[in-house]
């Protein structure tokens, strides 16, 4: 039996709604050869979590006022970052990909790479995802931050926001050139990277234990 027909016995045992996305999913893999390191300054290692040398990589388009995208954050991608993220065995990239409909995911994403820069990334992205009614409906996104960190780190992230706008503008046109690249048009789009291959998940997002079962079955692949 070949390896893709065990992939597809392995999805099948997945069950659930998702089923035919992922069967779908399995056969769009495209070979991608090895997996590039980004600078050591580049935004985008600076929103990563874990190690480039994972034999997994997940990497996430998202919208930080899209609703699914912050169940995606608070039900998946935080279990992910207790378990298999320290455990060097996935490697974890954010991509910045405002949609248009959210009037403030612009300015939000703008805000988190003020963040990353400054050090404080994942607590702004948690604190982003956890409080998006509060500043999605307001707009006030620097309050909702500043209440979430400490007054130092907030004044270093207010001051990289006012001097830094060119190369942060430019991060979130990167990351969103490359997802339109790919034909995203939705967040959050997912796509798992192994052995030199990138695997397109389900639009909306997967559920934690779906996710783990299939990152569990290519942890098992040699």
């Amino acid at each position: 039996m070949n390896r893709f027909c065990v992939k597809v016995l392995v999805l099948i045992a997945l069950g659930g709604s998702l089923l035919p996305a992922l069967l779908g999913a399995g056969s769009r893999q495209s070979s991608l050869g090895t997996k590039s390191a980004a600078p050591a300054q580049d935004l985008t290692a600076l929103k990563s979590a874990g190690s480039r040398e994972a034999p997994i990589t997940i990497e996430v388009f998202s919208d930080y006022q899209c609703p699914q995208c912050r169940v995606f954050y608070l039900d998946t991608a935080r279990q992910l970052m207790q378990t298999y993220i320290p455990a060097g065995k996935v490697y974890y990239v954010h991509r910045d990909f405002p949609l248009s409909m959210h009037s403030h995911s612009r300015e939000a994403a703008r805000w988190a790479n003020a963040a990353a820069m400054a050090g404080v990334f994942q607590s702004t992205e948690e604190t982003l995802y956890s409080k998006q009614d509060q500043w999605g409906s307001t707009g006030k996104i620097e309050d909702t931050l500043a209440s979430a960190l400490s007054p130092a780190d907030m004044k270093k992230v207010r001051a990289i926001e006012a001097t830094q706008g060119a190369q942060i503008d430019a991060a979130i046109a990167r990351d969103m050139a490359l997802g339109e690249s790919r034909g995203v048009n939705g967040t959050p789009s997912i796509y798992v990277f192994h052995k030199g291959q990138m695997t397109p998940l389900p639009p909306g997002g997967v559920n934690y234990s779906l996710l783990k079962q299939y990152i569990d079955y290519l942890l098992q692949q040699r």
